[in-house]
């Protein structure tokens, strides 16, 4: 299955973390981390791009930034290869340093900006790379101690997150830092690595709630539907086949004529193939709860019901999403247990 394309246009606040090629080491040396943060700042005020939040870990980085005049693919090609050079010349290797491809998540600014700020600068503690509060205000390698006054980085925006507490500095930093004080006791915020409603919502109890979803975009349904109305992502945000061919798929797959899913039944196997249609029609393609609902007979509670059953069906045959909304690919039956 074709990977899906990036939401990537100007304007846009991306929460993006780059991983090292199977979990490796990306720095292995102050040195590698000072040449990684000069071209990441060079870069920002280069290309006018917003910076709000970074850290550098051993093996991957967090970033959260909004290109302004460029493309989020631009930067990044521009950061990573110009450091992948630098770094592969200085340790005399060749050949990959970072994943394929880097993770990037649209994220509703208002709604989440102080929490990715927050969740981005306590990575450090996690690990001990900092073994407190105290240390990471002076962790050189965070744009927290920037927040704090303890670091410079040309391009990294201060004014924007310390307003949010207050308007006088000295009281901005203070009531920041107890921000990001009470966010210790947290722990790791899932919530936050991940796109779409599963992650930033949790759990669903309506049709409603889950009207639109994507899984490249951390925010509520308002707004996916307006992301969907900006030029340049329509077609990205567009399902990727219609729910009638979606019900033929799974019918295939599960041995289930496209009528018995579509009609009420308590039978097993039906009953499996509508929660696998539900879940990929509102979780993978995009598709509104409710006309997956009026399609399938459902009102909003079974609609929810029924995504959930599907998300058990997955966990157990991961093989079947692949199988499903592979439009190129012979859809295999697999085999269910009996129970």
């Amino acid at each position: 299955m074709s990977r899906t394309a990036r939401l990537d246009i100007p304007g846009l606040l991306q929460h993006v973390i780059v991983r090292g090629i199977e979990k490796r080491p990306i720095f292995l040396d102050d040195e590698d981390r000072t040449a990684f943060v000069e071209r990441f700042s060079t870069l920002l005020v280069e290309t006018g791009t917003q910076c709000y939040a970074w850290v550098l870990m051993t093996n991957h980085v967090h970033l959260l930034i909004v290109p302004q005049r460029d493309t989020l693919a631009h930067f990044m090609r521009r950061l990573l290869t110009g450091y992948v050079v630098t770094f592969n010349r200085r340790h005399r290797r060749v050949g990959h340093l970072f994943q394929n491809r880097y993770k990037s998540i649209v994220c509703e600014e208002e709604t989440y900006l102080l929490q990715l700020v927050r969740y981005i600068h306590l990575n450090p503690l996690e690990p001990g790379l900092v073994q407190n509060l105290e240390e990471l205000d002076h962790y050189p390698w965070s744009g927290h101690s920037v927040l704090m006054g303890n670091l410079k980085l040309a391009g990294q925006e201060t004014k924007e997150i310390l307003w949010r507490f207050s308007r006088g500095q000295k009281k901005a930093r203070e009531l920041y830092r107890q921000f990001v004080a009470d966010g210790i006791e947290q722990g790791r915020r899932d919530d936050l690595v991940g796109g779409g409603l599963r992650r930033s919502q949790g759990d669903v109890s309506s049709a409603e709630d889950v009207e639109s979803f994507d899984a490249r975009v951390l925010g509520n349904g308002a707004f996916v539907e307006r992301l969907r109305k900006q030029e340049g992502l329509q077609d990205k945000l567009a399902p990727a086949m219609s729910l009638s061919q979606l019900i033929g798929r799974v019918g295939t797959l599960l041995s289930v004529s496209p009528e018995a899913i579509c009609r009420p039944s308590k039978a097993r196997l039906p009953a499996l193939a509508r929660g696998l249609v539900c879940y990929l029609a509102v979780r993978k393609l995009k598709l509104k709860g409710i006309e997956v609902g009026e399609k399938l007979c459902l009102g909003p509670s079974g609609v929810s019901l029924a995504i959930r059953r599907g998300e058990r069906l997955i966990a157990e045959h991961p093989e079947v999403v692949e199988q499903a909304l592979a439009l190129d690919q012979f859809c295999f039956p697999i085999k269910l247990s009996p129970r």
